[in-house]
Formats: C-alpha cells, sequence, structure tokens
C-alpha cells in the first residue's frame, strides 16, 4: 500500500520558517519525481517546488528565493524549507510523487500552513 505521509504544517507569524516533510512508503521512491503543491480553499491546486531523480529542481515563481525543496533517498522523504514566510503562503500543502516514465503518481493527504500576519 502506497503511502505520503506529510508533517511540519502549522501556525507562524510572517517572516518565520517551517520545513515540511512527506515520508513515503510502497513505492520505490529514488525513482520518482517529488513535488511539493498548495491549495487555498475555492483554488486550484498550485504546483510550489519540484525534485527530480537527480535532483534537478524547480520553483513556482513566488516561492524562488525562499523555499527549498530537497530529497533524502535513504529515508525516503521529501522536504520543504520555508522561508520569509507570507500570509499569501497560507494554504493546505500536498506532497506528490510521479514517475517521468509511466502514467502513475500519488498525493499525500495534506498539511496545513498557516502564516499570520
Amino acid at each position: 500500500q502506497v503511502q505520503l505521509v506529510e508533517s511540519g504544517g502549522g501556525l507562524v507569524q510572517a517572516g518565520g520558517s517551517l520545513r515540511l516533510s512527506c515520508a513515503a512508503s510502497g513505492i520505490t521512491f529514488d525513482r520518482y519525481v517529488l513535488a511539493w503543491y498548495r491549495q487555498v480553499p475555492g483554488k486550484q491546486r498550485v504546483l510550489v517546488a519540484t525534485i527530480g531523480t537527480e535532483r534537478s529542481t524547480t520553483y513556482g515563481d513566488s516561492v524562488k528565493g525562499r523555499f527549498t525543496i530537497s530529497r533524502d533517498n535513504a529515508e525516503n522523504t521529501v522536504y520543504l524549507q520555508m522561508n520569509s514566510l507570507k500570509p499569501e503562503d497560507t494554504a493546505v500543502y500536498y506532497c506528490h510523487a510521479h514517475l517521468s516514465d509511466f502514467p502513475l503518481d500519488y498525493w499525500g493527504q495534506g498539511t496545513q500552513v498557516t502564516v499570520s500576519s
């Protein structure tokens, strides 16, 4: 059974930091491209950052220079370090894993991040 379990969300003041974690089980972790998305009520889920199997990374324009995605294949975990947080970063953050060469993907259940002004 595949599971992606996020943790690390919470309430933080603007300018603060949080680190999200997503622990995966049931997949061959190092074969998967990993990503973080976020969603606010009434809006579509938006891509925040990705990290490939060779650790190449991409970021959404709104988080460049503030967020860092990383992966630990030994621990089957992907991280999102979020610095200089802004109220507009408030959202539910979701972990996503997909294969680059096959239509197979998985989602975590989400973790709430709330940034107060």
